[in-house]
């Protein structure tokens, strides 16, 4: 009986026919788990290595984080927030025949955001099937500022917060630190609201021109400004001393505001170099975060001024 002959040795796997098409599966599969997207001709979501076959977030899935875009659906948000002077990047519509949607469509049209017909197939297909009412915005990813940028001039002002969940009590604070001449809002990077449309509506369009920065670390990052040369308070229920008697709020100073339920956190609070508080003779037990970061940086003010 002949012999048979060997085949040689084993080819290494990156010399297979199908290596290139097992590394581009994978690479599907891991940006499909991860969410990595960036938009595609005409808007359209699309995933890494997967052309436009991606479907498209639903608003609030995911916050701006200066990577994946926001989509405001339906008439009322819609026209709500270009009136607001929320940014966008386009305006899809699949018909003008309601006033909100015309109005919407001149607002688009006279701050030069794009406007994009589309079918509702494919509006349904880029809100993941969220309620549209054949209308949606896509808002611009917010550029986050860095905190360090924050540190101008010789007696800076910046607010922090602490826990603050919801992104209109975020807007409410950039408006009053916008009125109060503070330099900046520091937010943390994760367990904390982020600039969504939410925020740029009850912001009243100051966040065109307040900075917000993340901080990777909310503690880490009070106790760098301290090393910069600021005193940080905390605004807290159990603080012995009131902001109206803060003099030293003068310099340079960082007001970290946390959130109305469960205040500042104990790392945060044991980072501050003073607790300061908001004498209230009424009934009341707590205020609003955003009311009272306004409260306090009207003190704040009136002492910077003196």
């Amino acid at each position: 009986m002949a012999k048979r002959k060997g085949k040689g040795p084993t080819p290494k796997a990156e010399d297979r026919h199908w290596h290139g098409k097992r590394q581009k599966a994978r690479a599907v599969k891991s940006a499909k788990r991860t969410g990595t997207t960036t938009l595609g001709p005409g808007g359209r979501a699309k995933t890494a290595e997967t052309g436009d076959r991606s479907r498209g977030r639903p608003a609030g899935a995911r916050r701006s984080n200066g990577e994946v875009p926001e989509l405001v659906t339906g008439r009322n948000p819609v026209v709500e927030a270009l009136r607001a002077g929320v940014p966008g990047n386009a305006l899809y519509v699949t018909s003008g025949t309601d006033d909100r949607v015309r109005e919407s469509i001149q607002l688009a049209a006279d701050r030069r955001i794009p406007l994009l017909e589309t079918g509702k197939n494919e509006l349904d297909r880029l809100t993941d099937g969220a309620v549209h009412q054949g209308i949606a915005l896509q808002v611009k990813p917010y550029r986050y500022a860095h905190p360090d940028d924050l540190l101008t001039g010789p007696a800076p002002l910046i607010v922090a917060v602490d826990g603050i969940t919801d992104p209109r009590n975020l807007g409410a604070i950039v408006r009053s630190a916008a009125a109060f001449g503070a330099a900046g809002v520091v937010v943390p990077e994760r367990r904390a609201a982020g600039i969504n449309a939410g925020a740029w509506k009850t912001s009243a369009g100051t966040l065109a021109t307040v900075p917000v920065a993340q901080a990777t670390n909310l503690t880490r990052q009070l106790k760098a400004y301290q090393k910069a040369g600021c005193f940080v308070a905390g605004l807290d229920a159990q603080g012995t001393v009131t902001v109206a008697d803060l003099d030293i709020a003068s310099g340079p100073f960082v007001l970290v505001v946390g959130s109305e339920g469960k205040g500042l956190g104990r790392l945060v609070a044991d980072t501050c170099d003073m607790l300061v508080t908001i004498p209230m003779p009424g009934q009341a037990e707590s205020l609003n975060a955003g009311v009272a970061a306004g409260i306090a940086l009207y003190e704040v003010s009136r002492l910077r001024a003196a």
